[in-house]
């Protein structure tokens, strides 16, 4: 599903370069629940935003789904995130003032769906993750974890086949971060969507088959978990 070869990534500042990604291969297949760690300035975020299509490589290629996105325009780009990808971040990015439906219908909106099939969608989506009777309520007046859970909604409501969460338990207590891991254990489980977590806590990395570690630009390691 996701397939890097010889991935850099340089960024000048001024005079300087800094090599950022220093040729990365990498393989994810689909249905993987992988999880990515890695000291700060090890290119973990740099990586994400190419896996995420956030950002283009200086050279090498990225495939997802057969697709080289490293080639695509910024119009392609959102196509491709909106249409394939789903977002989790640790500071939940809801709108303040819309309601739990609204946040998660937003995706949809984006993608042309008509008011009535977007507004079921949501519904439903919303209903997955445990909060059917939180549609109303705005953010402020949701605990954090119900803040993540309607994140995990907004990813969740355009099918896509990648979810990508960073840092998903950064701002929760360990019970509600546990309870947070489980939903993303069984999207992995039942529904087979590809689940790919940032992450520097390693008992959160655990929860995923499959773990990486980035150091200075390259893959340092890249195991198998558990079965």
């Amino acid at each position: 599903m996701i397939d890097l070869r010889e991935i850099r990534k340089t960024y000048v500042m001024g005079e300087s370069r800094v090599e950022a990604l220093r040729g990365v291969d990498l393989h994810i297949g689909a249905h993987e629940f992988v999880s990515i760690m890695g000291p700060s300035g090890s290119g973990k975020s740099t990586l994400m935003n190419i896996i995420g299509a956030l950002d283009r490589p200086t050279s090498g290629t990225y495939r997802l789904d057969g697709e080289d996105v490293s080639r695509l325009t910024d119009n392609q780009l959102a196509h491709i995130r909106n249409r394939k990808i789903g977002f989790v971040f640790q500071t939940f990015n809801l709108l303040p003032r819309k309601t739990t439906l609204q946040n998660v219908e937003l995706p949809l909106i984006y993608g042309g769906i008509s008011p009535t099939e977007r507004k079921r969608k949501a519904r439903e989506t919303l209903e997955q993750v445990g909060l059917g009777d939180r549609l109303d309520h705005r953010p402020a007046e949701l605990s954090g974890g119900q803040r993540q859970r309607v994140a995990i909604a907004r990813a969740l409501v355009t099918d896509p086949s990648l979810i990508f969460a960073d840092e998903p338990t950064g701002n929760l207590d360990s019970r509600t971060g546990e309870e947070i891991m489980e939903i993303f254990t069984g999207l992995n489980r039942e529904r087979q969507v590809t689940v790919l977590l940032v992450t520097h806590e390693a008992d959160i990395a655990s929860y995923a088959r499959r773990i990486i570690h980035i150091r200075d630009g390259l893959i340092d390691s890249d195991r198998i978990a558990h079965a």
